[in-house]
């Protein structure tokens, strides 16, 4: 079969300065997409990787300059390797630097088929000792931007009938981990923007979907030995993504796992439930074990249809 191909597909790339961001823009421009390589001017690294500290994960700021680099520097790598690429410093957690990330695409190449949002970073503490500015400053950037980025690419994808928004959620969001609620949350939410953006875009020809990576960083070198680093490149994630943004993949709302060579979709299932009726505590209390069995399984593909599957079932 023909080697997928983006030719003539414009694609930005939130947080590609460095890691896994990286990895798509040089893959996706290998492939012969034009590339808006996005990373923040004021932080050394938005693409998912921060110093590790014993309590709490912040990003380390190195100043303008080198954060400016990151992304001129992924563009000029992509320009040597004979692709076209354009570096973007916006803040994407505002409305003003998503909606000027977007304008650069269209000022620059006239037009924008796939979004990759990726950036991020962490303010990782135990939930107890969290503070505001730690949570507000998590779902800014990945929850916020992920939504501000795709907004302000979603009227230009549905005038054209045609697109491809690949997000990033993280096994965190997913099943929970210690010292990071704003992160799951953030993810998690990622997750549910995700399905309502393939709904909505579904007569549009635009997909949605997540992506859970797995890859070793220099955020995660400190929770993953260096023996890992191998198996856990960041490129074994790469293929996935770019799978979900290209027009061939008509998948939409879905979720994947991927790291290690290994992908797996991940889904959110409802379980068969107990019809309890006019029920009382003590007959919740009774039929526990049935209201938290697993199997058979329903996986909705939209709140319209769970709510649909319950009323058309017993009273």
């Amino acid at each position: 079969m023909a080697d997928l191909r983006f030719d003539g597909r414009v694609a930005i790339v939130t947080g590609a300065g460095h890691g896994l961001g990286r990895c798509y823009a040089l893959e996706l421009a290998a492939r012969g997409a034009k590339v808006v390589v996005n990373d923040r001017a004021d932080l050394a690294d938005t693409s998912g990787e921060a110093r590790i500290e014993p309590d709490v994960r912040t990003v380390t700021d190195t100043g303008g300059a080198a954060a400016t680099a990151s992304a001129d520097v992924v563009a000029a790598e992509i320009r040597a390797r004979g692709g076209t690429a354009l570096a973007a410093h916006a803040d994407i957690s505002t409305e003003e630097g998503a909606g000027a990330l977007v304008e650069a695409a269209l000022d620059t190449f006239d037009r924008v088929d796939v979004v990759v949002n990726n950036a991020g970073f962490l303010r990782d503490r135990a939930f107890a000792n969290m503070t505001v500015a730690e949570w507000d400053a998590v779902l800014d950037v990945h929850l916020r931007g992920t939504f501000l980025v795709s907004r302000a690419a979603f009227g230009h994808l549905r005038e054209h009938g045609y697109g491809r928004i690949v997000n990033t959620t993280s096994p965190t969001g997913l099943f929970g981990n210690f010292g990071q609620s704003n992160y799951a949350a953030a993810k998690m939410g990622i997750v549910g923007l995700t399905k309502t953006l393939a709904i909505e875009g579904d007569r549009y020809d635009i997909t949605a979907n997540a992506v859970a990576p797995l890859a070793y960083t220099r955020m995660s070198s400190e929770t993953l030995s260096a023996e890992d680093a191998a198996r856990l490149a960041p490129e074994r994630v790469v293929p996935t993504v770019v799978w979900l943004a290209h027009e061939h993949c008509e998948t939409s709302g879905e979720i994947y796992a991927a790291g290690g060579g290994r992908v797996a979709r991940v889904f959110v299932a409802e379980g068969p439930g107990a019809d309890l009726g006019d029920a009382t505590v003590e007959d919740v209390r009774d039929r526990w074990p049935d209201i938290n069995a697993e199997r058979p399984y329903d996986i909705p593909r939209s709140r319209a249809e769970q709510t649909r599957d319950l009323l058309e079932g017993p009273p």
